[in-house]
């Protein structure tokens, strides 16, 4: 893996090193279970509630994405760029529709 080149991704990736070795040594399971939980609650609790958990959903994954994008090919990288505009657009329509 080669070393990150801007100072900023130096920063939040040694800053994200505690919660990523965390992460890795909780059960494999973990964090497929809090990204479902967030979305489970996005999708069916009340807009109050909903909605952040969305919010929290597309902040992890646009965190992951970006620790993992200087390894991942570009199909890879426009899926995860798809599915955190999605989930930010379910989130806009929630609140507008109520």
């Amino acid at each position: 893996m080669s070393t990150p080149s801007s100072p900023l991704r130096q920063r939040i990736t040694k800053i994200s090193y505690p919660y990523v070795a965390k992460l890795h040594a909780a059960p494999k399971l973990t964090l497929p279970g809090i990204t479902l939980l967030l979305a489970l609650v996005g999708v069916f609790a009340p807009v109050p509630v909903g909605v952040p958990a969305l919010v929290l959903l597309a902040l992890l994954l646009g965190w992951l994405a970006f620790l993992s994008w200087p390894v991942v090919t570009r199909g890879p990288k426009f899926l995860r760029i798809f599915s955190i505009l999605v989930i930010l657009l379910f989130a806009v329509s929630r609140i507008a529709n109520g």
